[in-house]
């Protein structure tokens, strides 16, 4: 089995089906309009956000987030992930009714039940949300740089990229470049090439969630390979939402060929049918990638990880040593 690495994964969008209808029995809601079948159900943006956004609401103790985390990231080592990077949302915490401490902590809390259980590491970006609004995405960005929890090492915005600029929120990347921490943003998904060149221009990120939109630009493609920024490519979500027509057009071996540096995550994964297990299948399946080549995309994910050397170096060992047998 090749062993995977996975950078781009919101952690409320990670909940399993048969967990949310847990969920739903727990607090007495009616699951059926979202599921059937054991498979979340919906037809174009507005009906996804709707099932995620009821999905979301079902989280809503600390106990709950401890399940969560450790649910997800103990099905991700189990089909050969060794490391894991999850998306936090300090206003969804607040929704819920938690103070965005004590939803990291709880947080905090499944991954390292999981790590006890499999020997995964998992790692937490807080994000903000585009949306919301600039105010909250600042404030989001003042409680990643303070809070003080050894597993919250980075900072990103994701949310409708059709919202907001991204000059908007160069003062909340400051805020967290100065903690130390590491810097990712969502362009290049809904929005076009564009999008990923202010990205780059205005945050100055290590690395861009999706991004892949910059093959509509040739410059733009080689900026980024010579730039070294990491790509958090997520085909499967991509073609759920019709971002391409199908894998034959998705512009990840394209991406690779040119030199980019790319990597394979699954997004929102039970929402887009799909796992990051089923993500290396597709890469394999669809864009030629060999045992040797998805292994690469593995390194490639751990390098650019937001984890410390110690731990990092680890990881590549953990890598060196299954890949040689």
């Amino acid at each position: 089995m090749v062993l995977k690495a996975e950078l781009h994964c919101h952690i409320e969008g990670a909940a399993a089906p048969e967990l949310v209808v847990r969920q739903a029995r727990k607090y007495g809601k009616d699951p059926s309009p979202f599921i059937r079948d054991g498979s979340f159900v919906w037809h174009d943006f507005t009906s996804f956000l709707a099932a995620y956004d009821f999905s979301a609401d079902l989280f809503r103790s600390e106990e709950d987030y401890a399940v969560l985390a450790e649910h997800y990231l103990t099905s991700l080592a189990r089909d050969g992930a060794i490391y894991s990077e999850v998306f936090t949302s300090p206003d969804h915490a607040v929704r819920a009714g938690l103070s965005p401490k004590a939803y990291t902590d709880a947080l905090g809390e499944g991954m390292a039940r999981a790590k006890a259980k499999t020997g995964i590491e998992g790692r937490m970006i807080v994000t903000g949300v585009r949306h919301v609004g600039v105010e909250a995405i600042e404030k989001a960005a003042r409680f990643a740089a303070r809070c003080g929890h050894p597993l919250v090492t980075g900072f990103g915005v994701a949310g409708d990229e059709r919202m907001g600029d991204f000059e908007d929120y160069v003062r909340a990347f400051e805020i967290a470049r100065e903690a130390g921490l590491g810097i990712t943003i969502h362009a290049g998904e809904l929005m076009g090439w564009e999008s990923v060149r202010a990205a780059l221009d205005h945050i100055r990120p290590s690395r861009i969630g999706h991004g892949v939109r910059a093959i509509e630009n040739a410059d733009l493609v080689r900026r980024i390979a010579d730039e070294g920024v990491v790509l958090e490519c997520c085909p499967g979500s991509n073609i759920a939402l019709k971002v391409f027509d199908s894998f034959a057009d998705h512009p990840f071996p394209a991406l690779k060929t040119a030199g980019c540096k790319v990597t394979l995550n699954s997004d929102d994964p039970p929402y887009f049918w799909t796992s990051l297990k089923r993500e290396y299948d597709i890469a394999a399946e669809h864009f030629g990638l060999n045992d040797k080549a998805l292994t690469a995309v593995t390194r490639t994910a751990i390098d650019a990880a937001f984890v410390d050397k110690k731990t990092k170096a680890a990881l590549i060992a953990r890598l060196d040593k299954a890949s040689v047998r």
